[in-house]
């Protein structure tokens, strides 16, 4: 694990931001908490020539609170800020909706303020605590993986810290980091993960499981780039929006897998939905619907996407005539 840069240290400040080849300006995400303030106040310290962003999802009372705090952080450091409203739409999986709004929010303001990337600030806590979630929920590799160093436009430069250094660097700010109330309360699986489950996971193994748990997911996010990679690879030659059954069918299992993993895209699918669209490829059945309301049908030879709908199974006939007996 490595320390927080030392604000007063050029030559640190200067070595983080080398490490993730950050370039001015950027996007700093921050919603106020130590975690986000801490980031903003060492990009502002490198020189990164940062924009502070609140995202307000419009979801709870005291938004306006955590954009005032985001506000005097800015401005006690020096550097821009905005807050934006967003809307998060209807329908299921709400945290799942407001993420996706979120960041398309951010994407957004990125390339309006020519801004190169945009940083967040998730720490090595963040993946542990996002692993074992993954491995509640049924999720392969990639959900092992944790949180990507970096992903697109988006780069979290604290992922190698302890969330406890981070915070002790948003301490020496005069400026008091948003308490969320909602994160100390257990209803919520990562809090409970963190409050709960991990502490008595570090007791009963007698180490802290933190570094051990960062460590696994830094490897097996290597080990998942070179699958993505080769799973579009696949999926080009298999078609992108609607790909050839025959193609994924015929490809190894572990790969054809992860094809149709990275042709539904975020929120990535669990095993089991996984397991039903590979019924889909198979033939077991025609169609079937996957978590966010959506269908995955077969129509003559090709995959596609569509509106919710009751899985459907092929009879002897339909499957003759689909090719899969």
């Amino acid at each position: 694990m490595q320390a927080p840069p030392d604000l007063g240290d050029a030559a640190a400040l200067s070595a983080w931001a080398e490490r993730d080849s950050l370039e001015a300006p950027v996007v700093v995400a921050c919603s106020g908490g130590p975690d986000s303030l801490a980031l903003l106040a060492i990009a502002a310290r490198a020189l990164l020539k940062p924009v502070a962003v609140h995202v307000d999802h419009g979801l709870r009372e005291g938004s306006s609170g955590e954009s005032k705090v985001v506000e005097d952080a800015a401005n006690l450091l020096g550097v821009e800020w905005q807050s934006v409203l967003i809307d998060v739409g209807n329908g299921p999986n709400l945290e799942a909706r407001a993420r996706a709004a979120r960041y398309s929010a951010l994407a957004n303001l990125r390339v309006d303020l020519g801004a190169t990337v945009i940083l967040t600030g998730h720490t090595a806590d963040d993946v542990a605590e996002t692993v074992l979630i993954n491995t509640l929920r049924g999720s392969g590799l990639s959900g092992l993986a944790g949180i990507p160093r970096r992903n697109g436009y988006v780069v979290r430069p604290l992922l190698d810290m302890r969330r406890v250094d981070v915070r002790a660097v948003a301490m020496t700010l005069e400026v008091t980091p948003v308490d969320d109330p909602s994160n100390s309360n257990e209803i919520h699986r990562r809090n409970w993960i963190r409050h709960t489950v991990m502490p008595l996971l570090s007791e009963g193994a007698g180490r802290d499981l933190v570094p051990l748990l960062a460590r696994q997911a830094a490897v097996l996010s290597e080990d998942a780039a070179l699958l993505d990679a080769l799973a579009d690879e696949l999926l080009s030659r298999a078609g992108s929006d609607e790909p050839a059954v025959r193609i994924l069918r015929d490809a190894p299992h572990a790969l054809s897998r992860r094809a149709l993993r990275r042709w539904i895209g975020p929120p990535w699918p669990s095993l089991a939905d996984l397991a039903r669209i590979e019924s889909v490829v198979t033939g077991a059945i025609r169609a079937t619907e996957i978590e966010g309301g959506i269908r995955i049908s077969r129509r003559e030879g090709h995959l596609r996407r569509g509106v919710s709908s009751e899985p459907v199974t092929l009879s002897n006939e339909q499957a003759k005539s689909e090719g899969v007996q």
